[in-house]
């Protein structure tokens, strides 16, 4: 919960605006300033104070405790100019408080902590259990000093400058060890416990044969994913409670699935009870993985619960993003987002250039040329299941006539895919010109690189008979110029000489031109590589300059 605290009535105004946008996220505290900060502090996860820095500092001072678990707390000033992350900017989550609180009141976020300001994710931002010397590392990192990466459990990690050797180090691992001196030990959720219990198996009982079997093993708690069981046991007391006490997910699978998984200890006693020869080691091993403890039972008398524990391998992680049509404020802020995540970018040279500046240090990027989509989507792939986090980019959105799908033809089910949209040429020239997809529409490439002419054409015509706004990408190049006015002469048998037809070079860049013409006047050798046709149905019309195609299709009678 946000509690959010204002003095005056331009503050109370601010503050009304964000309650209204997140009635679920905040609560609203009145009365006197310093009593309501008090209350807030201690009932709230996170602090927007309408405040001065300095009267919240003086508030809040008594009321630190550790940055671990004090909330975030950010200010904003009277005249709504600033949203400043003052306490908490990673542990309490105030750095995106303040970008969020910006972007809804047209603030601007100020955030100084460190390695935010130079675009390096810190340490205890990467969403893993973190342990060791991470104020000196992240300080080594700030200062160039070589910071070498010890993965001895690969992960998909952000983007982070890691040297080959360093005086300092960052390991990954799930292995129960101390951190040295100048080391960060990060615990990835690698292991999977298998868990079975007999009914009314005490909670105690399963939490300690789980600690010492990792214990015996030299493995780690906190590297715990998830328990796992078979459904019979999905509401066993002793099994849920250990997964709440540990602070892991409780997953379940049919004694169905469980008896498919080969096993090296099955057994006839949780065949006659639950209908597979193995719970904890078939529910640990049931998605793959290394069997790290085979199964073991507790030491009470009888023993009443079993574990098994697996290494389940590292999912990479591999987002599609759509860069949209080219002007920076175009670019959705989760595509932002997930290039600033991927510690590998992959895309076509020109696209890399247009969003170069948003990566953050460390980023490895694999660029290419025109006509290499193919090879890019293998690429992708291939870090993607080495472990990495990888951005594949492409423009507009990378569903629509871009990278999306090869890349998912040359994926399996071994990577995580994150699709992520944009604004698509399309879409944009249409804003440009007005509202001319307000009906059904359809896109066609009329290259025939990748599709033979004759079912283009074939797609062209059936657009055509069906009355349906066309819009072309793809429409001539200096070795393909016959595509277009063929198609427009196939529309034409179909639409009056007067249909409106807009043409939009470069939408939303620089050097963006549009023009409004008819099916007819259309010159084809004006058109390029670059530019979107959008040709209307028959209840397309020109109003004011504008190219409106109406939602039905009945239209309305003009004003006499």
């Amino acid at each position: 919960m946000i509690g959010l605290i204002s003095a005056t009535a331009a503050g109370a105004a601010a503050r009304d605006r964000l309650a209204a946008a997140w009635p679920d996220r905040t609560r609203v505290y009145d009365g006197p300033v310093a009593d309501a900060v008090r209350r807030a502090f201690a009932e709230c996860e996170q602090l927007v104070c309408f405040l001065a820095t300095g009267a919240v500092l003086r508030l809040i001072a008594p009321l630190l405790g550790d940055k671990a678990s004090d909330p975030g707390v950010v200010c904003v000033d009277e005249g709504g100019r600033f949203a400043v992350s003052l306490v908490g900017g990673h542990g309490g989550g105030a750095n995106e408080l303040a970008c969020e609180v910006g972007e809804l009141l047209g603030a601007e976020p100020v955030v100084t902590t460190a390695t935010d300001a130079v675009g390096i994710p810190g340490l205890d931002t990467l969403g893993l259990p973190v342990e060791g010397d991470v104020a000196g590392v992240t300080r080594a990192l700030l200062d160039g000093e070589p910071v070498a990466l010890d993965a001895e459990v690969p992960w998909p990690l952000p983007p982070v400058p890691f040297a080959a050797e360093g005086a300092y180090t960052v390991r990954l691992t799930d292995r129960a060890i101390a951190p040295g001196e100048g080391e960060v030990l990060l615990r990835p959720p690698s292991l999977v416990v298998g868990v079975g219990a007999s009914k009314g198996a005490p909670v105690d009982e399963v939490l300690k044969l789980i600690k010492t079997a990792l214990g015996d093993a030299g493995l780690s708690v906190r590297g715990i994913a998830e328990l796992a069981t078979v459904d019979a046991k999905a509401g066993e007391p002793g099994i849920v409670e250990a997964a709440g006490r540990l602070g892991v997910p409780l997953v379940t699978y049919s004694a169905e699935e469980l008896a498919a998984v080969a096993v090296p200890n099955p057994s006839d006693a949780p065949l006659a009870a639950v209908g597979t020869p193995s719970v904890a080691e078939a529910a640990a091993l049931v998605r793959g993985g290394e069997l790290l403890v085979p199964k073991r039972k507790s030491d009470s008398r009888p023993a009443m619960a079993t574990c098994a524990v697996v290494r389940r391998p590292a999912r990479g992680r591999l987002a599609v993003v759509g860069l949209g049509p080219g002007a920076r404020d175009l670019l959705t802020p989760r595509a932002k987002s997930e290039l600033q995540r991927a510690s590998v970018l992959v895309g076509l040279d020109q696209y890399v250039d247009q969003i170069r500046d948003l990566l953050r240090p460390g980023t490895r990027v694999l660029e290419s040329g025109l006509g290499a989509e193919e090879e890019r989507a293998r690429t992708a792939v291939e870090e993607a299941r080495k472990g990495q986090a990888v951005a594949l980019i492409g423009s507009g959105d990378a569903g629509v006539y871009a990278m999306a799908s090869p890349a998912l033809a040359e994926a399996s089910d071994d990577i995580d895919v994150i699709g992520v949209p944009g604004v698509t040429a399309a879409l944009a020239a249409a804003a440009i010109l007005g509202a001319p997809l307000g009906h059904d529409h359809v896109s066609i490439s009329l290259s025939d690189l990748h599709t033979p002419w004759e079912v283009i054409e074939r797609r062209v015509r059936a657009a055509a008979e069906a009355d349906i706004v066309v819009t072309f990408y793809n429409p001539r190049s200096r070795g393909r110029d016959w595509q277009l006015p063929k198609a427009l002469a196939i529309l034409a048998g179909h639409r009056e000489p007067t249909t409106p037809v807009g043409v939009v070079r470069n939408a939303s860049r620089p050097d963006e031109s549009a023009r409004l013409t008819t099916l007819a006047a259309l010159d084809a050798a004006t058109v390029d590589m670059m530019t979107v046709v959008t040709v209307g149905n028959t209840a397309t019309r020109e109003i004011a300059g504008r190219m409106v195609t109406p939602r039905g299709y009945r239209w309305q009678e003009e004003p006499k």
